[in-house]
């Protein structure tokens, strides 16, 4: 039996309105592990989209150099190949952030796993950056594909390419 949030009344079992004081009960849902994830996961994910500053006919023309600037120095194809398309320079922008944090981290998580002591904890640090990076990459390949100009999350507001 659940109680009326007015009152403190008891409720019973699936009743629309508290038998003591007339108001009207909502439904709780319950909230599992599963919805938390989802909600973690949609927090995380819900960064600033700026698809609408862009035109239509960009995005349909530049979705394949939006793809491009996730995937390593591949980057510097749609640098040179879509200079002049701000969609296909959003991503880019995006690409080349991702792709020197990723080298940036690479290195001195190499650095950092050579100390004999502590060095397996950094080689463990360095392989879950790897997943996180992985992950970055394939959030932002759907973004592109799906004609979206989403900003990745943690890094996305860094700017280098404008």
């Amino acid at each position: 039996m659940a109680k009326c949030k007015y009152c403190g009344g008891d409720v019973p079992n699936g009743a629309a309105f508290c038998s003591n004081c007339g108001g009207r009960v909502e439904e709780t849902k319950n909230h599992d592990f599963a919805d938390e994830v989802n909600d973690k996961i949609n927090e995380f994910t819900n960064t600033a989209d700026t698809t609408s500053e862009y035109s239509p006919e960009d995005i349909s023309s530049n979705k394949f150099m939006a793809i491009f600037a996730y995937l390593g120095i591949l980057v510097l194809i749609p640098v040179f190949c879509a200079k002049n398309s701000p969609y296909a320079r959003f991503h880019t922008n995006q690409g080349a952030v991702l792709a020197i944090a990723e080298i940036v981290t690479n290195l001195v998580i190499s650095v950092l796993s050579g100390f004999p002591a502590i060095g397996w904890l950094f080689t463990l640090i360095g392989g879950i950056a790897d997943v996180a990076f992985l992950i970055l990459l394939v959030i932002g390949i759907i973004n592109a594909v799906n004609g979206k100009a989403k900003e990745l999350p943690v890094i996305g507001k860094i700017r280098i390419i404008r």
